[in-house]
C-alpha cells in the first residue's frame, strides 16, 4: 500500500512527526476518526458500484399494471383508424368520344 501512495520511509517519518506536532495527545482519536471515515467511504463506493453493475446487467422492470380502470383511459389508447380507400370513379366509354 505504501508503494501506491508513492511514499518512502523518509516521507512517512516526516508525516508522522508533523502529525504528532499538530495533534499531540489527540492523535489516536484523529486516526480512529479518519479510519472510520475511510471505511464508510469505501462501503458507500462498494454499494454504488454494485448498484450500477446490477442496473447494467438486469433487464428494465416491467411497468406496473394500472389498478384503476377508467373509461377516459380507453379513449386515450384507441388505435388510430386509417381512412378507407375508395377507388376513383370509373369513366364511361361515352365520355372518351
Amino acid at each position: 500500500m505504501l508503494g501506491m501512495l508513492g511514499m518512502g520511509p523518509t516521507e512517512l517519518v516526516i508525516v508522522g512527526i508533523v502529525a504528532v506536532l499538530l495533534f499531540g495527545s489527540k492523535l489516536p482519536e484523529v486516526a480512529r476518526s479518519l479510519g472510520s471515515s475511510y471505511r464508510q467511504f469505501r462501503e458507500g463506493l462498494s454499494e454504488l458500484q454494485s448498484q450500477v453493475q446490477f442496473d447494467v446487467h438486469s433487464p428494465p422492470p416491467a411497468p406496473a399494471p394500472s389498478a384503476v380502470h377508467d373509461e377516459d383511459d380507453e379513449e386515450a389508447y384507441t388505435e388510430p383508424a386509417a381512412p378507407k380507400f375508395e377507388p376513383p370513379p370509373a369513366e364511361s366509354s361515352d365520355a372518351n368520344c
